[in-house]
């Protein structure tokens, strides 16, 4: 501390920058409570069929990769953009739709000839496609091992026909045979 410092009150020690607050990450339960939402709002009569339809796409596909996602990596891109198609992406998609009038989001078109309608039915198709690949890597691990231990198997215990394991018992031995190191 110097003398200019003791005069005015300051210390020279530099004080750590504050650390900014961040949200914890979505449970499990917040996913699931998100999916619910959505799902109530497919279920209200509030959107069309074809809306419907995709939408309840992308909750089952993120529904079913849920118990999954350690195969994925945690915190890898994958998982990530499950939690957020469930927590953000979806909802937010279909809310933004929702919040238009019916007559106007259904016919007037707003970017590059189409309407609001069919730009959430663009969405839902590419949330749809990537849960669908997201879902595929998340159970690929587990197919792997399951091929990998299937060929292993089959060196073991198999021959080339991939079902014929030759389970037969070996024929007797002869009892004449002096060189039949397995009779008694």
């Amino acid at each position: 501390m110097g003398f200019w410092d003791w005069l005015t009150g300051r210390d020279s020690t530099p004080s750590a920058p504050p650390v900014p607050e961040v949200d914890p990450a979505p449970t499990e339960a917040d996913i699931l409570a998100s999916l619910d939402g959505v799902e109530q709002l497919i279920g209200s009569g509030a959107l069309p069929a074809v809306v419907r339809s995709r939408a309840a796409r992308v909750t089952r596909l993120v529904r079913q990769t849920l118990p999954r996602l350690g195969s994925l990596g945690l915190g890898s891109y994958d998982s990530y953009s499950v939690v957020a198609t469930a927590t953000d992406y979806l909802p937010e998609a279909v809310g933004a739709y929702l919040r238009l009038p019916r007559d106007w989001a259904d016919s007037r078109p707003v970017e590059n000839g189409k309407t609001p309608l069919l730009l959430l039915v663009d969405q839902l198709d590419l949330l749809g496609a990537t849960m669908e690949k997201i879902y595929d890597a998340a159970n690929s691990t587990d197919a792997a091992a399951l091929i990998t231990h299937g060929k292993f198997l089959q060196e073991r215990f198999g021959h080339a026909s991939g079902t014929d394991l030759n389970l037969q018992p070996p024929p007797a031995a002869d009892p004449s045979d002096p060189f039949d190191l397995e009779r008694p």
